[in-house]
């Protein structure tokens, strides 16, 4: 698919917020769709499902901020991929079939390193399964908005990211499972930089097929 795609570096949340609002007016309007790819200094964005209790009591320095997408509170920060797709959606996709079309690319992406990701039934995101030592652990996050036909926010891929911040409150309300990155599966530190291209590749593969998308849901 040729979908644009631009790496933007690390860049603050807010900023990174209102330019996806300038681009959604664009794309809304009929303008060009693309990917953002950027990082974010460390912030916990809550979406409209958090609950007061979910918020950390101690965020490390990090802000905390209400946002405009769905699912509840996660954290970014640098070594996490944050990509954000601001593509149009024909009138009969709806948004679940939308995100198990992105969760579909992270997982080609996630095998094409050598890790071995999946669904699990029930919760939004990409998982490592359960072993004889771990429980089930997220390597991706998924919070997705649509507005005028047209996506907002999008995903987080954890490449070389310091999982300790997931200390400090329960990733996506979920407290029965873990977290995890690229880097602590495969035992060498893997970048944003070194999975950037093949994750947009990824994306713009899975996205290609939109007119299909009830047949992932």
């Amino acid at each position: 698919m040729s979908l644009q795609h631009r790496r933007l570096g690390l860049v603050d949340y807010r900023k990174a917020w209102d330019l996806q609002r300038e681009i959604h007016a664009d794309v809304a309007e009929g303008g060009e769709e693309r990917v953002l790819l950027l990082e974010h200094p460390p912030v916990f964005t809550c979406g409209k499902r958090t609950d007061d209790h979910e918020r950390p009591l101690d965020p490390g320095g990090a802000e905390v901020l209400d946002v405009d997408r769905g699912g509840k509170i996660t954290f970014h920060g640098p070594g996490q991929l944050v990509g954000y797709p601001i593509v149009r959606l024909p009138d009969h996709v709806r948004v679940v079939d939308y995100v198990r079309r992105v969760e579909e690319a992270l997982i080609r992406a996630c095998r094409d390193l050598g890790v071995e990701t999946a669904r699990v039934p029930g919760r939004t995101g990409v998982w490592l399964r359960a072993d004889a030592t771990r429980p089930e652990r997220k390597i991706a996050a998924l919070g997705i908005r649509v507005s005028r036909g047209v996506t907002m926010h999008g995903f987080a891929l954890n490449c070389d990211l310091d999982l300790g911040w997931y200390d400090r409150f329960v990733p996506c309300g979920i407290s029965d499972a873990g977290v995890t990155s690229l880097t602590a599966e495969l035992g060498g530190r893997i970048t944003c930089d070194d999975v950037a291209d093949r994750v947009a590749d990824a994306v713009g593969d899975a996205l290609d097929g939109r007119t299909a998308l009830a047949s992932l849901s």
